[in-house]
């Protein structure tokens, strides 16, 4: 039996990687001159003439030298010349171009190398660039292949690192590569692909949109969150709070407590909020605002009699306090809480907000114990788009 896990052994250190691999050869031209990005016709060209040069194979060279042991073991498919040949011939590895790319290159570019690799098989995509190639990439696979993924990778290169398909840095990514190669287990699990409107951001407006999914070899040493890698952009994380709130109360009648996080909500339905106090809310129009508790009480007995319309409650956390219940929004009396119930209230906050507890737990200050104690335990909390945190709740002491 020991000859027999040997040589299964032997097999499996022997077997070929293949490496699907592709460069956007001028991902994050735009940044060191300003331009936000390199997304847009003569956007590159503009960076060029301002003296910036392109880093994104420097940065793909990075990625790929982890690698450089296992070259024996690893057979890459690129496209030609600086969409990924020049980089991985250049360190030794041995290279098959399975997509000659015209020059310059274009995003369609990406999008048909992406087309050969999985026609190829590789057994995962290892792609340079910024949000602009990731929406090209998934673009493609999700137009590609309607029941498996072929996993991908990015190393980021590019202005703009919102999505959560990118390693925290290039040589992250060649370790997350690594691990794979060397047959250890590498989870696979879904990561949202973010963009902003570079044409806006250029004018100073922050518009994020998550664009779609792509399934990612996941190490969390070194696979970054969405949002999550580095410091948070509070216009950019509220959005898309904002965006996964609004998903979740559809036809709701949803009450909205007090505080930025929340207003940020309303904000993004382009309706009126009461800052600090708490307003009612059904298919992003305002039914109510500002009202008081006899007033919330009522509303919700008339909406439970009235037939199956859902009541969701939707509050945010006391920034360096902790609260989410008798702080401020005391209009949610323990009868207004009871009759909604736990299970439809969402909690949103930050991860910079939450990371200022200092690992205290959140407070639920009702006035009546029995409810602060049926409420303490871990809730979900809604810190982006589908990215959620198990958070701990306690009564008060």
């Amino acid at each position: 039996m020991s000859d027999v896990n040997e040589q299964l052994a032997s097999n499996i250190s022997k077997s070929v990687f293949k490496l699907g691999f592709i460069v956007n050869p001028i991902a994050g031209i735009g940044g060191s001159v300003a331009l936000k990005g390199s997304d847009g016709e003569g956007v590159a060209d503009k960076a060029a003439a301002l003296g910036a040069t392109a880093k994104a194979n420097q940065r793909a060279a990075t990625a790929l030298s982890v690698l450089t042991p296992y070259s024996e073991q690893i057979e890459i498919f690129t496209a030609s010349g600086e969409m990924g040949e020049h980089c991985a011939s250049d360190l030794g590895f041995t290279v098959n171009v399975s997509y000659q790319a015209p020059l310059p290159t274009t995003a369609e570019d990406t999008e048909r190398a992406v087309e050969c690799l999985i026609k190829q098989g590789v057994d995962v995509i290892l792609f340079a660039g910024g949000d602009g190639t990731a929406r090209n990439v998934c673009h493609k696979i999700q137009a590609l292949e309607l029941n498996a993924q072929t996993p991908v990778l990015g190393i980021p290169a590019g202005c703009k690192i919102h999505s959560g398909v990118y390693a925290v840095t290039p040589k992250a990514a060649g370790r997350v590569v690594e691990m794979m190669v060397t047959n250890q287990l590498v989870t696979l699990t879904d990561a949202d692909v973010m963009d902003i409107d570079e044409a806006l951001f250029r004018e100073g407006v922050v518009k994020a949109k998550r664009y779609g999914e792509m399934q990612i070899p996941m190490e969390l040493r070194y696979v970054q969150a969405v949002k999550a890698g580095g410091k948070e952009s509070d216009e950019l994380v509220l959005q898309d709070i904002a965006a996964h709130v609004i998903d979740e109360l559809d036809d709701c009648l949803a009450i909205i407590g007090s505080g930025s996080t929340t207003a940020a909500i309303m904000d993004e339905m382009g309706i009126d909020n009461t800052l600090l106090g708490v307003d009612v809310v059904k298919e992003e129009v305002v039914l109510a605002n500002d009202v008081t508790e006899p007033e919330l009480w009522k509303l919700i007995q008339e909406t439970h009699g009235a037939g199956d319309t859902q009541i969701k409650l939707v509050i945010t956390v006391i920034g360096g306090q902790g609260h989410i219940f008798g702080r401020g929004n005391q209009q949610l009396s323990p009868r207004v809480i009871k009759a909604i119930g736990k299970d439809n209230i969402i909690v949103v906050a930050t991860k910079t907000k939450l990371a200022s507890l200092a690992a205290r737990p959140l407070i639920a200050d009702t006035g009546d114990d029995i409810l602060d104690k049926a409420l303490s335990g871990y809730l979900p909390v809604v810190t982006g788009y589908r990215d959620q945190v198990l958070y701990p709740v306690a009564s008060p002491e």
